[in-house]
């Protein structure tokens, strides 16, 4: 992937934060080398299974309670922060479950799984997060990522062709192994991704002259991110929500919403349910995975009304549900029973 090898050539330091439709992945870097990787499909899973493939060589691990790892998993504290299976392994380090040995090796072993899937992805956008952002960057090791990805290059063939039964069937590829092609194989699109511009809500005509123009307007106290594929209603919502004491901040890419709200850090969200792409209770899911946002409002905007379409809201994490069509006063009212 041209991506991590512009990274690894660059020796780059940071972590490199990747969006992609539906999972997001984090590859701490430090000079080029991999710290840790991780990504937000159920790692305290990954976890057990990379310690069921350490624990034949390592006897300590058969006393160990998996269930005390769990701890780390509602971990949130400040972002950016270490991972939680990250913290898992350096505690089991510090409790002496393991040697500094295995620690690498086990990182390794959730970076091949990390990685395969990852390897896959055809578009997404990214940042690189300084290092001088953590408290404590990981540091139990660095691996060079090549023969790593090599590996995973290797596994995602041998998946792709079921006729390759045997051992030297395997053996017998290029040095050199290609990207595997997919169904609907696209060039790679990563982008960074780009700041969002806040609307800021102009105060009325018909308000109280202000000062001379070199005057700014005051700041905004609340950022209420809307998410709508549809421009009209984004400026409808705007217009609505017309207060000095509020930005409105007009997403209308899905895809690109996630990390647009990462980077803009908003009070209160509402995201509309049918969008293309990525629907909005996915998209929901993705923002309750996200140490800044398991608190924040969530209001799911749709047309539909039925049990089923409230259920699945609740079970993703939304904190409530605007019905459309909606009145100003309607939308006003909900949106400031959750910022107060």
């Amino acid at each position: 992937m041209p991506l991590l090898a512009q990274l690894i050539s660059r020796r780059v330091d940071g972590c490199l934060q990747i969006m992609s439709a539906s999972t997001s992945w984090l590859l701490y870097l430090d000079e080029g080398k991999l710290a840790f990787a991780t990504n937000s499909v159920q790692p305290f899973d990954r976890l057990d299974r990379a310690l069921d493939q350490l624990s034949d060589r390592v006897p300590s691990l058969r006393l160990l309670d998996r269930s005390q790892l769990r701890q780390f998993e509602a971990a949130s504290g400040n972002y950016p922060a270490n991972s939680a299976d990250y913290q898992a392994i350096q505690w089991l380090l510090d409790q002496r479950f393991i040697e500094l040995s295995s620690a690498r090796e086990l990182i390794e072993l959730i970076a091949i799984e990390v990685l395969k899937p990852f390897l896959t992805v055809t578009e997404g956008i990214y940042e690189v997060i300084a290092k001088s952002s953590f408290l404590d960057y990981p540091d139990l090791c660095q691996l060079d990522l090549r023969p790593i990805v090599e590996r995973c290059h290797i596994e995602l063939r041998r998946v792709a062709a079921p006729k390759a039964t045997s051992p030297d069937a395997a053996i017998s590829l290029p040095s050199s192994v290609p990207s595997v092609p997919t169904a609907t194989a696209r060039p790679l699109s990563f982008a960074p991704p780009v700041e969002p511009a806040p609307t800021k809500i102009s105060v009325p005509a018909n308000s109280t002259p202000a000062a001379p123009p070199a005057v700014t307007a005051p700041t905004a106290q609340y950022k209420i991110a809307c998410i709508d594929d549809s421009p009209t209603v984004l400026q409808a919502i705007s217009t609505f929500l017309n207060d000095s004491s509020v930005s409105v901040i007009m997403i209308n890419d899905p895809v690109k919403a996630l990390m647009q709200v990462v980077r803009s850090k908003p009070d209160i969200i509402l995201l509309d349910v049918g969008m293309p792409n990525l629907d909005g209770y996915e998209l929901c899911s993705l923002l309750r995975r996200h140490p800044n946002f398991k608190q924040t409002p969530i209001i799911m905007v749709t047309g539909h009304t039925g049990f089923i379409d409230r259920a699945k809201a609740k079970i993703v994490g939304a904190s409530g549900y605007l019905t459309k069509p909606f009145t100003q006063s309607e939308l006003v009212k909900t949106v400031f029973r959750y910022l107060s």
